[in-house]
């Protein structure tokens, strides 16, 4: 007997298909949430390092490092050409002023200073007789003078007894006339004798002067020449260490060419290179630090170089106070240039988000910590430790500052203890 044949339902029926289907559409509504709501990254916390945004002291300054120079380097020169006949001073040695470095010799400039010794000398001896013959001449003029003194009263006595006699009648009136005659000639040659006794004394005060002049003149010069025998021999023009001497013995070496240098080492400086962007900040006088084993050594600017080269300019500190007992030419030490004075402002430390997004946006954790949510962010000055924030952040709140690289363009960090 034939059973009748039960017809299923449509849903039981396809069933299979049914949920196939469903399971389909719930993935593509999944697939469209994931892909049109904010992209999200599960990262494990103790890989992150999360800092609190603080209202702190920030305090602006460059670090930097810095090589220790002595305070003055003194460039020896040869003042005197010639060729190296002996080298006293030892490279690294301590000299005093005035200490020998080494000796020059110059058997040209010897022969020139004797030729000027033996003109010198010719020069003295012919002041001296030129001296005796004025002296001569003034002597004879004198005589001559009094020879004619002497006449003249003789006269004038031989004139009074003619005047007597005249008186008397024994001389004639024309006789009296040529004894007055002979007597007035007389007394103005005598006057004339006098007037060149001043006038041949006022010349030789002047030819006397004009030869002191002349070899007041040849003693100098002759005293120069002299000087510059003595300058053969080269000494240390100032207390320091001498660091190098650039000649060999025999060598010919030119007046004025460098032999040597001399360090100052009774203090050091730091020199160092900052980055173009402080040129208008940095000035003389401006404070720094060097921090070496705990202990902080203050330093100050003493020059500014504004030639920028390489996209750096060049600057010179000295300690203010102690320097660290190993302090040797050519140690390094990290110095922090100090751009201004410690104002309050709200910070966070620095960290590698700023390489990876330039400081426009940070990943802020929630209350709960479970959760970071990217937010833009305005970052001012900075220094080698903080960023000062002058928006997008409170004081209070917490961020991320490290692990950018790994993050990806994720939006929101789901943070997994």
């Amino acid at each position: 007997m034939d059973r009748p044949i039960e017809k299923k339902h449509p849903l039981i029926r396809y069933k299979y298909y049914i949920a196939s289907g469903v399971a389909f559409l719930a993935l593509l509504i999944y697939v469209i949430a994931s892909t049109s709501g904010a992209k999200k990254l599960r990262v494990e916390v103790d890989s992150l390092i999360i800092e609190e945004v603080k209202n702190d002291k920030f305090l602006e300054y460059v670090d930097v490092e810095g090589l220790v120079h002595p305070i003055l380097t003194i460039k020896v020169n040869a003042q005197e050409s010639g060729s190296v006949a002996r080298i006293v001073g030892e490279v690294g040695s301590m000299m005093e002023k005035g200490d020998t470095i080494l000796v020059l010799e110059n058997p040209e400039l010897v022969r020139t200073i004797e030729d000027q010794r033996d003109e010198l000398a010719k020069q003295i001896v012919e002041y001296q007789e030129k001296e005796i013959t004025m002296e001569q001449q003034s002597l004879n003029l004198k005589k001559q003078i009094l020879e004619n003194e002497y006449q003249l009263k003789k006269l004038q006595k031989q004139y009074d007894v003619d005047v007597e006699e005249f008186k008397m009648g024994i001389t004639s009136k024309a006789q009296l006339e040529v004894k007055r005659d002979e007597y007035e000639f007389n007394m103005k040659s005598a006057e004339l004798q006098r007037e060149g006794l001043k006038h041949d004394s006022a010349v030789s005060v002047i030819r006397r002067g004009l030869m002191e002049t002349d070899l007041e003149r040849e003693k100098k010069k002759f005293d120069r020449a002299r000087d510059r025998l003595d300058r053969l021999v080269v000494y240390a023009p100032i207390a320091g260490q001498l660091s190098d001497i650039g000649v060999t013995p025999g060598q010919q070496v030119a007046a004025g060419s460098n032999i040597g240098d001399i360090k100052v080492l009774d203090q050091y400086k730091i020199s160092t290179a900052l980055s173009e962007y402080y040129i208008d900040r940095v000035t003389i006088g401006l404070p720094a630090t060097i921090h070496y084993q705990g202990t902080k050594y203050p330093l100050k600017i003493t020059k500014v170089v504004p030639e920028v080269k390489d996209r750096t300019f060049d600057v010179d500190l000295v300690f203010t106070g102690e320097m660290p007992d190993n302090v040797r030419i050519g140690k390094s030490y990290r110095v922090q240039v100090e751009l201004g004075q410690p104002e309050d402002a709200v910070v966070i430390p620095r960290g590698d988000f700023f390489q990876n997004n330039g400081g426009q946006w940070i990943y802020k954790v929630n209350e709960a910590g479970d959760r970071a949510t990217r937010v833009p962010i305005s970052i001012g000055r900075q220094n080698p430790q903080q960023y000062e924030i002058i928006g997008g952040l409170n004081p209070g709140e917490k961020v991320i500052v490290s692990g950018y690289d790994n993050f990806g363009d994720a939006e929101v960090l789901i943070l997994k203890k």
